[in-house]
């Protein structure tokens, strides 16, 4: 079977079904980066105090404390289930878009990388790795490109025409 490319033979029903998932997809998935934004200042330090607190900051104009073993056990585990289905999910819908194979490969398997590295980094910073913020600062950025590449060419292939 033929997938480079089926999405544009799509039934226009299909087409419409996949463009409203990609949307709202994508409302929850930038809406989770904001949040990302406004609790870690998305910078290296930001993500660590994050995790681990910032009680010996005494300028600090929001006190937080570093996070428990239940937060950081159900962080990590509700972010990897989440994320995972929703990059099968998007890597299915890239794997029937007219795309070199490199790229489309890329695209498929490089969100479960960062999905590991970004989680499980947080995870190895809260247990004290502190040089893990800068895989996790990495690998959110890496796994936030890949999405917005993705959804890009999902969305602009749903609706041209195929031309063999």
């Amino acid at each position: 079977m033929q997938l480079n490319g089926l999405i544009q033979t799509l039934p226009k029903e299909l087409k419409l079904l996949i463009a409203a998932f990609i949307i709202v997809l994508s409302v929850g998935f930038y809406t989770g980066l904001l949040f990302v934004g406004e609790t870690s200042s998305a910078n290296p330090n930001g993500i660590e105090e994050q995790y681990l607190g910032n009680e010996v900051d005494e300028d600090a104009l929001v006190m937080k404390f570093k996070k428990s073993d239940k937060e950081m056990l159900s962080l990590v585990h509700n972010h990897v289930l989440s994320m995972s289905i929703i990059f099968f999910l998007v890597g299915l819908l890239i794997s029937i878009v007219k795309l070199n194979t490199t790229l489309k490969l890329f695209l498929i398997i490089e969100p479960f990388i960062s999905i590991i590295l970004t989680f499980g980094g947080i995870y190895l910073l809260w247990e004290g790795i502190l040089w893990m913020k800068y895989v996790v600062m990495f690998s959110g950025a890496l796994l936030t490109l890949s999405y917005t590449v993705s959804i890009i060419i999902i969305i602009s292939q749903l609706f041209t025409k195929r031309l063999n």
